[in-house]
């Protein structure tokens, strides 16, 4: 591994910036000194909305063709979908009262850094050639320095400032897995791109930016970038340079060879970590509420833990994390993308609910009753299932018009969608009905501008924007739990509840059949409840009588495409606390942590297991804590008086987490994995159940797994097999002994121990 480049502390970077800034106009910049703070994490409170920034709006033509970038690869009309078509930020701010009018409560944008922007060809069988752009802004170049075709960094404030003054919560999409394409695999993978670069350093090695926050020409050479990486002379081991994945579906091969191509960084080294934290903190520090990362799937998990946990770490508390484990159904990876929030405190896109959902409401290859199912299963399998983020169509998949062109049944999979658990998520358009050429992902990218009106009348624009307000004010539906009160191969009643609180949802997927629905048990109080969605889909009014001392739900009948949405939102006081969601699920002592509920306000105590917490602030709605110094999987409660409130899982950290690269020779016998057990949290204390995961093995018998340790400790372990039936060996002797490294971003390899027989 290259050699540990140690990070600077808090104090020492202010003081740099107090003693060395040199001029008004000039300045060199560290990321931890610029934090200007969020408008806080997206809740499942939230409805968030998806904008491919340059697929939405063009608020400034000036940039669709920055300086030397060949005109050619900029379209404008929406005709050539590879090409860029000129959305930018300021565009979005114009259209900031559309997203607040349909309840966007935040906007999930493409990748605010620069990306490669050369031309990729394709190259195909019959001599024609693909020419594609980095419009989607994955194939990273410079992480500190803005898309140009997005607009300049004064620019991404102003976006930010305005969104935050609309009540409306940034989220920025970042690839920490790969830069871009860097071997062609439609020419016999010839060279070519995949370098990262980065600005001028100033003599004491910080950026330097100008007042704006842009990158200058500080060295007076006449550029504004250097050389960081090349995979084609790679002096550093920035990538792990093995090639496409290809047909490799081993762990391995998700996590160590390239996607598509694309260069993929090798996270195990302690420079790429140190490098990748700092662009994600200098982007922290820009004041955003959240981030989508990409690829979670395709890294190294011990990675992915450290990674959050610096951003999480850094000046401005906690911020929201999801990312792209992308699953099919069914899927052999499912344990690994059911647990990967758990691990690393990093939480997923939602493929298993997008998948139950574009198969039950799009190609109808599924009933309700299987879908229901799905809702029970994933509440159950997933800890954290209301901060999961559900979609229905994104960049990746089919849009969901082009699969369900019927209005009722695409109404009604938008409907269960923003009422279901977890934290919905919008795809830009969806609400007008935008409809692609053809089913692939590239097709569905289509430029807003020039294919719809903005539309604010559209039936799908009006329910987000009433099922958005029903979110926010109801907590059955932010924080419930889900109970399947009916279903059949075509409806579905299902009930969200916290407390007193209830949702209730009938769905009829069928747009042209009526079913009947029986008498349901409830605990509603007796009375009449009207539908929320005010007829908007069908709905009608629902009564709940007494008969033998049992509330019912009495029978009704729901017309084709017909979709209810009853509440029922009783005020829960202020005297008994309740826990509804927590923010982040992870971090180490001395971190901020929020807590949501009601009943949070007055003189509270919290408590991580038994261990108080200080509390900093709190509200009715909100407590604003700090993590005890009592590492492990704690259950966070809230006292308030004679009440104790219900308990949500949290897990505390040992300190700032480092990689060990942990390495042995050892021989199994079929269905046996390698796994490492020791005396930290981090290591399972012990107990075989709360291991590792198994150890990777492209070379038998050699194994090795990365795993986050604290930073500076001197730990035991020792290796273990185990088999599909849970079956322990240990190997024999005493306890190893190692010690992570002692820097905060320091990764190291462990020597080849030899199991002990």
């Amino acid at each position: 591994m290259a050699a540990l480049i140690k990070k600077k502390r808090l104090s020492v970077l202010v003081a740099v910036i107090i003693l060395l800034a040199f001029s008004f106009n000039l300045q060199p910049v560290t990321v931890e000194a610029t934090s200007t703070g969020g408008l806080g994490p997206v809740t499942p409170k939230d409805t968030i909305y998806q904008i491919i920034t340059d697929r939405f709006y063009d608020g400034d033509p000036s940039n669709n063709i920055p300086p030397g970038f060949d005109p050619t690869l900029f379209d404008g009309t929406g005709s050539d979908l590879k090409l860029y078509q000129g959305g930018d930020w300021k565009g979005i701010i114009e259209k900031i009262p559309y997203l607040k009018e349909m309840g966007i409560t935040a906007v999930w944008i493409s990748a605010p850094y620069a990306n490669r922007d050369t031309v990729i060809e394709d190259y195909h069988p019959d001599g024609s050639v693909d020419r594609w752009t980095s419009f989607h802004g994955y194939h990273a170049r410079n992480y500190f320095a803005t898309n140009k075709h997005f607009g300049e960094m004064q620019d991404f404030i102003a976006l930010r400032d305005a969104l935050h003054s609309n009540g409306i919560k940034l989220v920025i999409d970042f690839v920490s897995n790969h830069s871009s394409r860097w071997q062609n695999p439609t020419l016999n993978y010839q060279p070519e791109d995949g370098r990262l670069y980065e600005p001028d350093k100033d003599e004491n090695g910080n950026y330097v930016f100008d007042s704006n926050g842009n990158p200058v020409d500080y060295n007076g050479d006449g550029i504004v970038e250097n050389l960081l990486a090349d995979p084609h002379n790679d002096i550093h081991g920035f990538f792990h340079g093995l090639g496409d994945r290809g047909d490799d579906n081993t762990r391995f091969g998700y996590r160590h060879k390239d996607l598509g191509s694309l260069a993929d960084y090798s996270q195990e080294n302690s420079v790429v970590v140190e490098y990748l934290e700092k662009a994600a903190i200098f982007w922290k520090s820009k004041g955003i509420d959240g981030i989508r990362h990409d690829a979670t799937l395709h890294m190294n998990p011990a990675f992915v833990q450290g990674f959050k946990d610096a951003i999480d770490s850094a000046p401005g508390g906690p911020i929201t994390h999801f990312g792209e484990f992308f699953i099919g159904r069914p899927d052999p990876k499912y344990e690994e993308y059911r647990t990967f929030p758990d691990r690393t405190g990093v939480n997923n896109l939602d493929f298993e609910y997008y998948r139950a959902a574009t198969n039950t409401f799009g190609y109808f290859s599924e009933t309700m009753k299987d879908f229901g199912e799905m809702m029970i299963k994933t509440s159950n399998d997933y800890i954290y299932e209301n901060q999961a983020v559900t979609f229905i169509d994104n960049h990746d998949v089919t849009r969901f018009r082009y699969i369900q062109p019927n209005d009722k049944p695409y109404h009604a999979a938008l409907a269960v969608l923003m009422t279901s658990r977890g934290t919905p998520n919008i795809y830009y358009g969806t609400e007008q009905y935008l409809y692609p050429a053809d089913a692939s992902d590239i097709a569905g990218r289509m430029f807003m501008q020039t294919s719809t009106s903005f539309d604010q009348t559209t039936t799908a624009y009006k329910l987000i924007r009433k099922l958005s307000d029903l979110r926010r004010s109801n907590e059955a539906v932010a924080y419930g739990t889900t109970e399947i009160l009916y279903s059949t191969d075509d409806v579905l009643v299902f009930k969200r509840q916290f407390y007193d609180k209830q949702v209730i949802v009938a769905v009829n997927r069928q747009p042209d059949r009526s079913f009947a629905v029986p008498d349901l048990k409830t605990t509603l109080p007796v009375g009449t409840y009207q539908d929320v969605l005010e007829g908007l889909l069908y709905g009608k009014s629902m009564t709940v009588v007494e008969e033998n001392g049992q509330h019912k739900i009495k029978g009704f009948t729901l017309s084709g495409g017909e979709v209810n949405v009853w509440a029922y939102n009783p005020s829960l006081g202020t005297e008994i606390p309740r826990i509804g969601n927590v923010i982040s699920t992870m971090g180490r002592p001395g971190n901020l942590v929020y807590i949501y509920g009601t009943g949070l306000g007055g003189n509270v105590t919290v408590k991580f297991d038994t261990t108080p917490a200080q509390v900093v602030s709190n509200s009715d709605e909100m407590i604003t804590a700090v993590v005890p110094n009592t590492p492990g999987i704690k259950s966070i409660t809230v006292i308030k008086g004679n009440y104790t409130s219900n308990s949500f899982r949290y897990h505390v950290l040992s300190g700032d987490l480092v990689q060990v690269i942990f390495k042995v020779n050892a021989s199994t016998e079929w269905g046996q994995n390698i796994h490492i057990v020791g005396n930290l949290p981090e290591l399972g204390g012990w107990d075989p159940a709360m291991s590792t995961e198994a150890m990777m093995c492209p070379n038998y018998p050699e194994w090795f797994l990365p795993v986050s340790v604290p930073m500076g400790t001197t730990f035991e372990f020792k290796f273990i097999k185990k088999d599909s039936n849970g079956n322990v060996i240990w190997e024999s002797g005493e306890n190893r002994i190692f010690t992570s490294p002692n820097t905060s971003t320091g990764t190291v390899d462990t020597p080849v121990y030899n199991w002990r027989y």
